[in-house]
Parts: C-alpha cells; structure tokens; sequence
C-alpha cells in the first residue's frame, strides 16, 4: 500500500489551485467521490491533505488537536486580524481564550435576548407590506447593530453600518481563492491590494471610534445583559479588554485584533446561516407553515427560554447550517510526521476539513442534497457520526461565539417569522467561496405582512 494518499493530477505550475479557484464547492465534492477518506491536493506551496471521514476530523479538532495547528495562509490575513482569538497560537490563544470567557458565559448569552430582538423588531419597523428586501444585506445590517451591542457594550448608527458594509465587498475579494495569488504579497500595489488596505484601515477607524466612546466607561457602564452574570462591573467583551489594558496586561494592538475578529467573526456567518434559513423555507412551503405555527404559538417576541422549545426551529437552522455551512472548509497545519488512515502525512502539511464535503456526504446523510428538517429528530440522528456536523467547529478551538450565534439566529427567525411571510424572488443559488461561503449574487425576498 502506498504511503502517499491519492489525488488528482494538476497543472503545470498552477496544480489544481486553478480548477480550485474557479469553483471551490464542486472542485472538492468531486475530488471527495473519487478519491475518498484522505486526498492529496496541489493547491499551492505546501502539500495540502484533504479529510472527509468524521473519524479524521474529530482526531484533528479533538483528541490530537495540539499536533495540528491554525496555518498562516496568507499575509492578508494576518494584516485583517492580527493575532486575535481566531488566528493565535499556543500560550498567547489560551490566555486570550480564558479573558475573553466571561463575555460568553452561558448566563450573560441568555441575558441578551431582549438586546436582540429588540434591535430586530427596530429593523422590522422599516420594512412593508409588499416590499422586496436583499435579505443578505439587511440581516449583515442588523447582526452588525448585534454584536456592537453585545460584544462592545455600546450602539452604532446606521451611516457606520453602512460605512461597514460598504468594506466587506474588497475584504471578501481578497480571500476568494485564486490560484494568482500565491506568488502576488499582499503589499505589492496590486488595485485589489489597495482596496482591500483601505477597508482594513477604515474599519479599523471604526474601531477606534467604539472604543474612544466606551473608553473611562468600562467599569461602571450599564452590561447588555442586564443582571444575567453576578458581576458589578459590565462584562461585555471591550469592558474586559479595556480592564486588562488598564492593568498592563493588553495593548492596543491587542484590543484591535479582538474586536477586528469580533466585528466580522461575529456578525457575518450568523448572517449567513440566516440568509440560508430564509432560502430554503421559501422554496419549502411546508417547512415553512411548520415553522410559523411553531413561532405563532409563542406569547409575545421570542425569549431565550423560549427558544428552548423552537425545537422545528432549531432543526430548520441546523439543516441551514449542514447544506449551506457559511464555513465551508477549515484548516489546520501538521506540527508532526503523523499517519492518518495509514496514509503519511508530513510536518507542515496544510489540513482541509471541508464542512461542505462532510455536511453532504452519502455516507452520512439519506438524500443529502434535500432540505429535511427532521433528520435532526433524536431518532433519525442518533446513529450518525458525531463530526459529520461541524459548522462552528469543535474541540478547544471550537468557536467561542456558538451560543450566541444560535441564540441570536433563533430569535431572529422567530420575531421575523411572527411578523412577515417571505418569498424568494431570485435566481438559483449560486456561491462564493471567501473567508465564510456567500450567495454570488443579491437575494430577494418579498415580504407580506402576517
């Protein structure tokens, strides 16, 4: 048996960064049905490992996830987050991690309910009967307010959501893959270059400006959370940053990779899943009459009690999330020699752990490719691989924002579903691989009063 995994055969020069580029999503489900468990690519550089078994994706994120570290995959990345929680290593990753805890207990992540639907039903409130809405677009807008509101204990107006959004579009270029970009730094003075220096350097005024305001105010401002965690002083994660600075133990550069991480982790893939949830119940009507009677019978706007019983809700959300996971690939790199399903792969290896292959894999999915809700019922999924599902990753780097997130999209379903009924209007979906997994194209919806 051969040492070296299969894979398919590349180009000169380029190897299969091209077939890559173009289309990412098709490029690894076919690789994935040709070549099975563990593949190997040519995408750049290094020697790249592809693994599609949850048995391996569970030994990379769990049980041996300190002999397969975070990648540095490009210098853009590192210009636009630093060394926040999503990019740090080793002692620096812990220490970030165990500051950052306290903002994410589960009992302050409760508390935040009024917060969001709240600023749900204010972005409700300029939406009409009959009106054509880019549900994307709008549900970015509104996770945006969110996450400045629960993560930075403060509000911003809609011009700096705009300004916000306005930034991504470069940012988003930048990380699409193109099989060009290995040999191009990113501080040659490439157009693509400029545009995306100049987004990083604007959000990062934003920044500025949010901790300006809240700066003096972090041990005695209002928590967003109210009295959910027993502290005196607001625990929202730029009060705690701004503590640790005070006491010597964060610099500036540190508050500004955190937030950058926090300000796009955190609002951009809640979005998504979103989008995608609004997608397919639109072209499922039965779903989406199960649905709205489920967030019908609540008694007022949704509450993070009520959300423990949203269970249809819940499934809708988690079969979002498996077919159209807005991260749609992750990537480690091997710190050893180690053997995977007998196969060697060699120290400094790039790892891909490609949701959208496992999410829609045969092997662990009847009819994979359908929107099915309940295949998230205890009796349908308690025989499956428990890493056939990984949208928010796991192990110790699972994300530390999964609570949230979940909170957060579950509430808004429900204010959005008890309000107004939707149609998709748009083309077939088509994607676009980035940072997180985007819809190519803008995505309509009608809207009518209920």
């Amino acid at each position: 048996m051969s040492t070296t995994p299969p894979g398919p055969r590349g180009e000169p020069l380029f190897g299969n960064g091209r077939r890559y580029s173009r289309d990412p999503f098709s490029f690894m489900t076919d690789v994935a049905d040709a070549y099975g468990d563990v593949i190997r690519l040519d995408l750049g550089p290094r020697e790249t490992y592809m693994f599609t078994n949850p048995r391996d994706v569970e030994r990379v994120l769990v049980s041996e996830w300190a002999a397969f570290g975070k990648p540095n995959l490009d210098d853009a990345i590192d210009d636009l987050l630093g060394d926040g929680l999503l990019m740090s290593e080793g002692d620096r990753w812990r220490r970030q991690r165990d500051l950052a805890n306290p903002a994410f207990h589960a009992s302050r992540i409760a508390g935040l309910d009024d917060a969001i639907v709240g600023h749900t039903n204010d972005a409700l409130d300029g939406w009409r009967d009959g009106d054509t809405i880019d549900v994307q677009l709008e549900l970015a807008r509104l996770t945006v307010r969110i996450i400045v509101t629960a993560m930075f204990g403060t509000d911003v107006d809609a011009r700096t959501v705009e300004r916000v959004q306005e930034h991504l579009e470069p940012l988003g270029q930048r990380f699409e893959p193109n099989a060009m970009r290995a040999v191009i730094p990113s501080w040659a003075p490439t157009r693509e270059n400029r545009e995306f220096h100049d987004a990083v350097a604007t959000l990062e005024s934003i920044i500025d400006d949010l901790v300006a305001r809240r700066q003096g105010t972090e041990e005695t401002a209002p928590d967003p959370a109210g009295d959910a965690v027993d502290s005196p002083m607001p625990m929202d994660l730029l009060s705690i940053l701004l503590r640790a600075k005070n006491a010597g133990e964060q610099t500036d550069d540190d508050l500004r990779d955190e937030l950058m991480t926090m300000l796009l982790a955190g609002h951009d893939t809640t979005a998504l899943a979103l989008t995608y949830s609004f997608y397919l119940l639109s072209r499922h009507p039965e779903a989406k009459a199960r649905f709205q009677a489920e967030v019908d019978a609540l008694d007022g706007d949704p509450t993070a009690a009520d959300v423990r019983e949203l269970t249809f809700t819940d499934r809708v959300l988690s079969e979002a999330m498996r077919l159209y996971p807005p991260v749609y690939t992750l990537f480690r790199e091997s710190k050893v020699d180690t053997r995977v399903a007998g196969y060697r792969i060699p120290e400094g290896s790039l790892i891909m752990l490609p949701q959208w292959v496992v999410h829609r894999s045969p092997r662990w999915y009847d009819d994979p490719e359908a929107f099915d809700p309940d295949r998230w019922a205890p009796e349908r999924s308690a025989g499956r691989p428990r890493f056939a599902y990984f949208p928010f990753g796991a192990g110790p780097r699972h994300c530390i924002g999964k609570q949230f997130s979940l909170l957060e999209a579950k509430l808004i379903l429900a204010t959005v579903g008890r309000r107004f009924d939707f149609e998709y209007e748009g083309p077939e979906l088509d994607l676009r691989g980035s940072l997180t997994m985007h819809p190519d194209h803008p995505m309509p919806l009608r809207l009518s009063s209920r």
